[in-house]
């Protein structure tokens, strides 16, 4: 199981959402790909684990709006298009972390 991270950061002006881990390692996913991962009932069949929402169907201009620490497992995250539901556990988001599809991503266009 996952530690907490040591911190978490929303940088708007970068689309990016920054967690940084306590062995040091630090990681910028881009808003688009972290909302298009969630995790929810919503975004992947709760019967055959078939992602429904991925990165495609997230509009360009996604932000976080809001996001609070459950526990000590999990982070919820409140989107701009009022998706509110995903509960990214330390595992998931130092998963998402450690796959790096998102470095494939081309850089995120701040919002006007």
């Amino acid at each position: 199981m996952a530690v907490p991270p040591k911190s978490l950061r929303s940088l708007r002006e970068e689309g990016v959402f920054e967690i940084t881990w306590p062995d040091g390692s630090s990681y910028k996913l881009p808003f688009r790909y972290l909302r298009g991962r969630c995790p929810c009932a919503n975004c992947v069949d709760e019967f055959s684990g078939r992602r429904v929402v991925g990165v495609d169907e997230v509009p360009l201009g996604i932000e976080i709006v809001g996001a609070q620490i459950l526990g000590n497992y999990a982070l919820k995250i409140t989107w701009n298009d009022r998706h509110d539901t995903g509960l990214y556990t330390w595992d998931n988001l130092k998963d998402l972390c450690d796959l790096g599809e998102w470095k494939s991503m081309s850089s995120p266009t701040p919002p006007a």
